[in-house]
């Protein structure tokens, strides 16, 4: 007996396969169809919801296991490691929580990591957003005004946040953001507001409920709304964000904190306990709040963080180790022009020696071998040698071409 598809008609030489049932059978594409169907309908949306959940189950990764895939990537800043692996793996748990019958509710702990250019905040995120299974994004605060004002709301970043998802709204409400630049929309002085402070503290208001969890118009394309558009509704609720600034000069501000919270034979003690190399250590709410973010903001942000000032060991390290060091990035440059690249020790503690003298972390290393470079990238392309070695007076003479360097 021939066998039909009982909802097209077609025979089973006409399609990919044919599903037998008691009294009939159906094709591979009136499946797909019914499918297709049900979707739309939001029938399969609301079985999932009943069930519980309505998140799909993911793989987890354990703190450890996000902590030692970040090592690989960048080298030190433990602390600011551990409160990352413990943030992001508390907010995949929030994801799956089941509903509790005795109304225990998990809140989502956003945070701020403090620490000066080039030390890896950054990095940092770029990192963790290969390794998660949800959406994740990084955007700059520096953009930013009050609602009415020439530049962006504080809604685009939920746009970049839907772009990443593809515009799944459901994906998207359990997304990671990253606020890179936190610190530059601080207050701009001391009293609250005399003047219109629009790109400062009227940034900060206007990200208050986006923190903690509110729902929210989001212009599909980002930029400014207008009354006719149709907006995307995001709830914030599950969404982590984790803030990130150099806050230059917050220092002084721990400083005179710790200088002025005892008098006597103990205060004494303690200075001589207090590392003056390392001030970042000792950061508390009260130095964000003297450096500008309003009480309210700081709230909403209860996990801080910070990240250590970069010695000579540990730029020597980032130089050298790291899956995409520096050196290995050029490297693998030259190598694509079928030249093997190499570098004498005494030209790397040379380059090692001009990042200390400049303070500028991790950037500032990679600024100096491009200098040094750049003529040899230049001449390799259309050279017939097939090594090249940095050495040291090569270093110097290319930093001395470069005016910028050469001082």
């Amino acid at each position: 007996m021939r066998k039909t598809c009982s909802f097209c008609g077609r025979s089973e030489k006409e399609v990919k396969l044919l599903i037998s049932g008691i009294d009939g059978q159906i094709c591979n594409d009136c499946t797909a169809q019914a499918y297709k169907i049900l979707k739309e309908s939001g029938i399969l949306e609301q079985d999932g919801k009943k069930k519980g959940g309505g998140v799909k189950a993911i793989t987890v990764p354990k703190p450890k296991q996000i902590k030692e895939y970040l090592d690989q990537y960048i080298i030190g800043q433990d602390d600011a490691k551990r409160f990352l692996s413990v943030a992001v793996y508390n907010h995949y748990k929030r994801l799956q929580q089941p509903e509790d019958p005795d109304g225990v509710e998990i809140e989502k702990s956003n945070i701020i990591m403090v620490g000066s250019t080039g030390t890896g905040k950054t990095l940092l995120a770029r990192t963790i957003a290969k390794l998660l299974d949800v959406p994740f994004t990084i955007v700059d605060a520096t953009v930013f005004t009050e609602a009415g004002y020439v530049g962006e709301d504080v809604e685009s970043i939920l746009s970049r946040l839907l772009q990443v998802a593809d515009y799944d709204v459901e994906s998207a409400e359990r997304g990671i953001v990253f606020i890179d630049e936190i610190d530059k929309i601080a207050r701009k002085g001391d009293n609250p507001s005399i003047t219109r402070d629009v790109s400062g503290e009227g940034v900060q208001q206007s990200m208050l409920k986006l923190l903690e969890g509110t729902m929210v118009n989001v212009p599909p394309k980002g930029g400014r709304k207008h009354p006719d558009q149709d907006y995307i509704h995001v709830n914030t609720r599950n969404i982590l964000f984790i803030c990130g600034g150099a806050f230059d000069g917050i220092e002084r501000k721990i400083a005179q904190r710790l200088n002025t919270h005892s008098v006597g034979f103990d205060s004494v003690l303690n200075n001589k306990r207090i590392d003056k190399g390392n001030m970042m250590q000792y950061i508390q709410p009260d130095d964000l709040k003297a450096f500008g973010l309003i009480p309210e903001l700081i709230g909403r942000l209860p996990v801080l963080t910070y990240l250590n000032p970069l010695d000579r060991d540990a730029l020597e390290k980032i130089l050298k180790e790291p899956k995409n060091s520096i050196i290995k990035q050029y490297q693998k440059l030259f190598e694509m022009d079928g030249v093997k690249l190499s570098f004498d020790e005494d030209a790397l503690q040379f380059i090692i020696d001009k990042a200390v003298s400049y303070k500028l972390g991790a950037r500032g290393l990679r600024s100096i071998v491009e200098s040094i470079m750049t003529d040899a990238m230049f001449e390799a392309p259309s050279s017939r040698k097939k090594t090249f070695v940095v050495t040291l007076d090569y270093a110097r003479q290319q930093l001395q071409k470069d005016v910028s360097f050469s001082q």
